[in-house]
Order: C-alpha cells, then sequence, then structure tokens
C-alpha cells in the first residue's frame, strides 16, 4: 500500500476543542502545558509528545485513533515506510501507524522477520505481534533502551483503555499514580490507563517485555 499523508492532527485538535466550548487557555491548563505549545500544536508548528497527546485527547473527551479517521497511514511491513511529512521514530508516525486500517488483519502467524517495527525518538521500540479485525487490543512486543521511557518531557501519560504487561528481560520502572514500582523479568502489570502513568529504563541493559493494551470503545 502506498504512504498517504498524515492527516492534520493540529487542525483535528483544534476542531475537537472548539465542539467542545473550551478555550485555548482552558485546554492548557487542563493538560499542564502552556497555551503557546497549545497553539503551536494545533497550527502544525509543534509536535507533541505521548504523553501530551493522550492528555489533550482525554481532556477532550476523544480517542486518540478518532484524530486519524478519515486518513490512511501507511500499511507497515519492516522496514518502516514514512508518510510525507512524518519523519521516522516520532510521536504521530507511530500513532498513525496504528490507528491505521482496523479492519487490517495481521497474523494468524507473524514471525520475527515480518513485524511492524515503530521507534519513537524517547529511546522506545513498539514490534507490532498481531491483530484480529474488530478487537481494539494492541498486541506489542515493547522495549525500552537505556534511558529510554514511554515519555521523553518527564511527564505522566494517561489515556482510555485498560494495559497488561509483562516483562521478560532487564528492569523497568513503573510510576502509576503516587506510586513507582521497580519490574523485574517475570514481573507482570495490570491498570487502567486513565491512572497517570510512565515507564523508564534506569539501567544498563534493554528492557523487554509483552503488553497488551486494549482501548474502550
Amino acid at each position: 500500500m502506498s504512504p498517504a499523508p498524515v492527516p492534520p492532527v493540529g487542525a483535528r485538535i483544534r476542531q475537537a476543542r472548539l465542539e467542545c466550548g473550551m478555550s485555548l487557555r482552558a485546554l492548557a491548563r487542563e493538560v499542564g502545558v502552556s497555551a503557546s505549545l497549545i497553539s503551536q500544536i494545533e497550527t502544525g508548528k509543534s509536535q507533541p509528545s505521548v504523553s501530551t497527546l493522550y492528555a489533550v485527547t482525554t481532556a477532550l473527551g476523544i480517542s486518540v485513533e478518532s484524530l486519524f479517521d478519515g486518513g490512511k497511514a501507511a500499511a507497515l511491513s519492516p522496514p518502516v515506510t514514512t508518510a510525507p511529512g512524518t519523519a521516522p521514530g516520532t510521536v504521530l508516525h507511530a500513532l498513525a501507524a496504528f490507528a491505521a486500517d482496523p479492519g487490517r488483519r495481521i497474523g494468524p502467524l507473524v514471525r520475527p522477520d515480518e513485524r511492524e517495527v515503530l521507534e519513537l525518538d524517547s529511546g522506545v521500540v513498539w514490534e507490532r505481534l498481531g491483530h484480529v479485525p474488530g478487537i481494539d487490543v494492541d498486541f506489542l512486543l515493547v522495549t525500552y533502551r537505556p534511558g529510554g521511557a514511554s515519555s521523553s518531557s518527564g511527564g505522566l501519560m494517561r489515556h482510555t483503555g485498560t494495559e497488561y504487561g509483562c516483562l521478560t528481560s532487564g528492569e523497568l520502572v513503573l510510576t502509576l499514580g503516587f506510586d513507582e514500582y521497580t519490574l523485574r523479568p517475570g514481573d507482570a502489570v495490570c491498570f487502567e490507563s486513565t491512572t497517570p502513568h510512565r515507564y523508564r529504563n534506569d539501567g544498563e541493559e534493554p528492557a523487554v517485555g509483552v503488553w497488551f493494551v486494549f482501548s474502550d470503545t
């Protein structure tokens, strides 16, 4: 499938904000960022981090996927195909790819060299292990490189759904609300994703695990 432009995410955020009757400053206060940053995101001058994008969509009562409805991202197979204007490893590239064509079947057998691989600039690698049409779940092998984190800004993120994870190697620190946990090989976690959270790898070895992230529909 040929690459297609990533939808104008900033414009869609602005549209959703106006439909909610929320001012730019009110949204900024809810998310915990400056009004200037929200303005830059809406005009396409700045790209939101994972945590900021999740916080914005949560504040507006919309899903991340809704920002990409009506636009086709590239159907990926290694190496990742980049949509025009979207650099590989960026947040929008990753989210656009994962929001692409929910009816597409991945599997039933996915060999290691056939996985869709998406790299974020915060040192995190997502490998998609499969997808069944009609099921709103991301089945992922996740790698946090040394120093990698789910939020490059250090902030916590929250989003709709529930996530389950099991760490297979390395160590990973999970901040969940006001608590902090150190995950070691064999440790598993499960929690509602609306709880503010963040993962980070403070170690010198990659932290690798299998994650299921269920979306509420």
